[in-house]
């Protein structure tokens, strides 16, 4: 038997699938982050299952444990807390595992946060980057924002209540007209999506709010050739122009940041 990697919902328990229930009935034994928070949503659905914890902390124990039994043909499914296990969740070893191990490995797709949170936002309809958790070093965060604002499409990411202030307020001192949404209880009761230029944004999430988190943050500059727009202004500070009139002229020019050109961070 293969083994099923099942996405769970990720707030309404109503939004799980009809085909993810039958794998779970089926399943000999049925792999959690949190048996506690399966348990309840299998319970919601009538459901009985055999529940082993799997997370972060005894993952590499249990792949060792289950591998044989996964070749041995019995029949495990994989879940997560919320949404698709192996993505930003425990299970991407267990899958490589099974596959190394020529065992079948299915996918049972659901709701993702991802997904919901990039259509909310309206700042979708083309490609996209999900980068995941973002970094909580300010140094690497800073990176992040530079890095994307080249990629020309929109970032997905997810971010903790606590720190969603700090990194609002970190993009917006590099671009504060950048478009973003954050994405706040999606599917849930208290479903709150804000949208905005992230210097206004970072103003409404001064305080932690609660809840999971997913931000979208718009396309960046993919037009704007950097070492261009940082010799203009030397260019124009050579022809004695003021380092800061060079730097605001050149912002207008190419959408840069006026800041960012002054100081040559760009």
């Amino acid at each position: 038997m293969p083994l099923a990697v099942c996405a769970t919902p990720i707030g309404n328990t109503a939004d799980i699938t009809l085909r993810v229930l039958d794998e779970l009935r089926e399943a000999n034994v049925v792999l959690a982050e949190d048996t506690r928070h399966t348990r309840g949503l299998l319970e919601r659905h009538g459901v009985q299952a055999t529940l082993v914890s799997y997370h972060e902390h005894n993952e590499a124990a249990r792949v060792a444990e289950l591998l044989p039994r996964l070749v041995a043909g019995e029949r495990i499914a994989l879940v997560t807390d919320a949404g698709m296990p192996a993505v930003s969740d425990p299970g991407a070893r267990l899958v490589r595992a099974a596959l190394d191990a020529g065992v079948a490995v299915t996918v049972l797709p659901g709701p993702s946060a991802v997904e919901t949170a990039l259509v909310a936002s309206g700042l979708g309809g083309g490609p996209y980057a999900f980068v995941g958790f973002l970094p909580r070093k300010a140094g690497e965060l800073a990176a992040l924002w530079r890095e994307t604002a080249a990629w020309g499409c929109a970032v997905v990411a997810f971010e903790s209540p606590q720190r969603v202030g700090a990194s609002l307020r970190s993009l917006a001192a590099f671009d504060p007209g950048r478009e973003v949404a954050v994405c706040r209880e999606l599917t849930k009761r208290f479903e709150e999506v804000v949208r905005g230029p992230v210097g206004e944004v970072a103003e409404r999430f001064a305080e932690a709010p609660k809840g999971e988190i997913t931000l979208v943050v718009s396309a960046g500059r993919a037009e704007l050739d950097v070492a261009a727009a940082l010799g203009a202004v030397e260019e124009l500070v050579g022809a004695g122009t003021p380092r800061r009139v060079a730097a605001d002229v050149v912002a207008r020019l190419t959408g840069a940041g006026r800041n960012e050109l002054y100081r040559g961070t760009l």
